[in-house]
């Protein structure tokens, strides 16, 4: 159809669609967050100031200064990235945001937690020409996550939620209960909520 322009591999990322993860300028956005995060994860520990302002500026929206990330913190891009208030992720936290990662408010992350919205084919040939696709991540209010637990791409929890250390989160989690395992399953329902 006439006039009709064809998406950039960035659009489709955006999009959910395939794309093509060696585009260039995917892989110039990627240096400038990792410009950005070299300069991030080499700062004094007592500069809170300049964190948060490289944060604030790096991510898609952050709702409020009280915004803690312990360096070393590692992301693909940084706008795809939204945090509530009172973020506070601890060290080794790594965020793969090609798609939306959405964080409620009062969340802690503990250490070597990782979010994955990047999604690739199982068939080798496929893998192998660099294409790829995104699902987001959604986390509620009031969420707990463990140290070491891996996200999966297009997983959602909810709300005054506890993930156990150690777990692979692969499917949504319901609000109100603490989960952990692999695959990360309910355990406990919690009362009054």
């Amino acid at each position: 159809m006439a006039g009709v322009m064809a998406m950039t591999e960035k659009e489709k990322m955006i999009a959910g669609e395939c794309y093509s993860a060696v585009d260039p300028q995917l892989l110039a956005e990627l240096v400038v967050t990792q410009e950005i995060l070299v300069e991030y994860n080499a700062l004094p520990p007592a500069d809170r100031q300049r964190k948060r302002e490289i944060i604030k500026s790096l991510f898609g929206r952050v709702a409020d200064d009280e915004v803690v990330i312990n360096p070393p913190f590692h992301c693909d891009y940084g706008k795809q990235i939204s945090v509530g208030k009172h973020f506070f992720a601890n060290f080794n936290f790594t965020v793969l945001d090609e798609a939306p990662v959405t964080i409620g408010d009062n969340c802690f992350i503990g250490p070597n937690v990782s979010i994955y919205t990047a999604c690739h084919s199982t068939d080798p040939v496929r893998r192998n020409e660099r294409v790829e696709w995104a699902r987001p991540v959604t986390i509620g209010d009031n969420v707990w996550i463990g140290g070491s637990v891996t996200i999966l791409p297009g997983v959602s929890i909810g709300d005054n939620v506890t993930i156990g250390a150690g777990s692979v989160v692969v499917k949504d989690i319901p609000s109100n209960c603490v989960a952990a395992g692999n695959p990360c399953k309910e355990v406990k329902k919690l009362k009054g909520n």
